[in-house]
């Protein structure tokens, strides 16, 4: 299964709260959005005054050597004997610098902020509200089998594109395209050409151009991709090694399945079995 990070929101009390997955136990939940429902205007007050609690160091200590085996516990106990004291005042970033923290994360720029790991922000929330660390919990329960239902459903239906063809396309690719005097090394260039060919024809980019133009999103544009893209995907895939195979060059090949990508999309947006699994997708999503 890929790797891959989700950017969920949960709902409390109508607080919008921004939640980074990749679909197991170490989400990150983001604490700015916690402390607005406290200080919309100032946030990051918020973290700060939390974190010069002793009660939050203690806690913040033990959760880092629990799960940190690289945790600086010199620094910790430094921090520890301060907390609580009229003078001591500590930053996230601080935090995580000076003890090498794993539990928060200081992100800047757009969707910036605090965010720490769910064990972590529970404790945060309950700290503003414990009310409002219940609503939280309610509804990143439902956000997590959300998400559950939808990485089944997309490394599925991903899997069993993948394995169609996959088998195909990389045997006539080796056994028409790479010189046997290539390296191993060499070699994956010649494989990364070629699927940088069905990029080409299908989503009109390859995938260096598609990170540049997407820095923000996580995975490649097949992760991305919709089940008509990958159902043209796995066709293209399928004859163009029909195509290496029947020795066809490269600048042919990328123009005839560039026609053949875009008449089999307009099909497929109009195949009432696609419409179906779209359904299928959309009702485990919401279950």
């Amino acid at each position: 299964m890929v790797d891959k990070t989700f950017k969920g929101k949960i709902s409390a009390k109508g607080a919008e709260i921004t939640v980074l997955s990749k679909g197991k136990d170490d989400d990150f939940i983001s604490l700015t959005d916690i402390a607005k429902y406290k200080n919309p205007d100032f946030p990051a007050d918020v973290i700060k005054n939390w974190l010069r609690t002793r009660f939050t160091i203690d806690y913040l200590g033990a959760w880092e050597q629990l799960y940190n085996p690289n945790f600086k516990l010199v620094e910790f106990d430094q921090f520890k004997s301060e907390a609580g004291t009229n003078a001591f005042v500590l930053s996230p970033q601080k935090w995580i610098e000076s003890t090498n923290a794993i539990g928060l994360i200081s992100k800047s720029g757009r969707g910036g902020g605090t965010y720490a790991h769910k064990d972590i922000a529970f404790e945060f929330a309950s700290w503003i509200s414990v009310e409002f660390k219940l609503y939280i919990i309610k509804d990143y329960q439902r956000l997590k089998a959300d998400e559950n239902s939808r990485i089944s459903l997309d490394w599925n239906v991903k899997r069993l594109l993948a394995k169609v063809n996959y088998r195909m396309h990389t045997d006539a690719i080796r056994d028409n395209l790479i010189p046997p005097e290539l390296t191993p090394h060499q070699c994956s260039f010649v494989y990364a050409n070629e699927a940088d060919l069905l990029n080409t024809a299908l989503f009109g980019m390859t995938a260096a151009e598609w990170r540049k133009s997407n820095p923000d999103k996580d995975g490649n544009m097949r992760d991305h991709a919709t089940i008509e893209q990958l159902l043209v995907l796995a066709n293209i895939e399928n004859i163009n090694a029909l195509y290496i195979n029947n020795g066809i060059p490269q600048s042919d090949r990328i123009e005839e399945l560039n026609k053949l990508a875009r008449s089999q999309m307009a099909s497929l947006l109009l195949n009432s079995n696609v419409k179906k699994l779209k359904v299928l997708e959309s009702d485990m999503k919401k279950k």
